[in-house]
């Protein structure tokens, strides 16, 4: 069973969000303090983590930040309070996968952790093969991405662009065909999280992220996996 953290100092938010998620049987651990949630996390393993930026002490980017490092295959989603573009931007920069704007629906929060998890999940059990294109290899059973034999850490929703990128030599991939894919057609944002991740990608993978020779910007297009 999936555990979900929720890292939020307000314990009636928290309680407003243990009450969404009791039919989705999930395991609810909580915390409400970035420190508290860091040890949490350490603890428990959880599959996927719900950060409220504003948080006292260590604010939700930096818990952000550590879990990410700590834990590459986490789920990461940040509430925040913020709409200013800087704020989503800065957390996904960080590592997060997906951002939520207070007040929420709580319903839609529940559909977006269980589409990240699906994403997460997806192939495990179907995919057994190994694909490989240049110096990269990808075991979609164990979610792995290798670079020259090196293993590439990597989000969710990075693993999932560079399995689709590496898929599709070649192929141009339009910003909202990316979203749907790896966000989901219900994801409701700014396509601007597709060019923050590929940027984020870009760093992982490129020995000159700012002269790519990987994933190609095909202007007035998307992105590409060049062959």
């Amino acid at each position: 069973m999936h555990k979900i953290l929720i890292v939020e100092d307000e314990s009636s938010i928290r309680s407003l969000l243990k009450v969404s998620f009791k039919n989705s049987e999930y395991i609810i651990i909580e915390a409400a303090s970035g420190e508290e949630g860091i040890q949490k996390a350490k603890e428990e393993k959880p599959s996927v983590a719900l950060l409220d930026v504003m948080l006292p002490g260590i604010d939700g980017f930096r818990v952000c930040e550590t879990l990410r490092k700590e834990y590459p295959h986490m789920g990461i989603i940040m509430l925040t309070a913020r709409s200013q573009d800087i704020d989503k931007i800065s957390g996904l920069k960080l590592g997060a996968d997906d951002y939520v704007i207070k007040p929420f629906n709580p319903t839609e929060l529940v559909l977006r952790v269980e589409a990240l998890m699906r994403r997460m999940d997806d192939g495990r059990e179907k995919d057994n093969t190994i694909i490989q294109n240049g110096l990269f290899k990808i075991d979609r059973a164990a979610h792995i991405v290798y670079k020259k034999e090196t293993i590439v850490d990597m989000t969710p929703k990075e693993y999932l662009l560079i399995k689709m990128f590496v898929e599709n030599p070649g192929k141009a991939f339009t910003r909202d065909e990316l979203l749907d894919v790896v966000w989901g057609w219900d994801f409701v944002g700014d396509t601007k999280i597709v060019d923050v991740n590929i940027r984020r990608l870009r760093r992982k993978i490129e020995e000159d992220p700012s002269k790519p020779s990987f994933i190609e910007t095909v202007w007035g297009v998307g992105y590409r996996w060049k062959k």
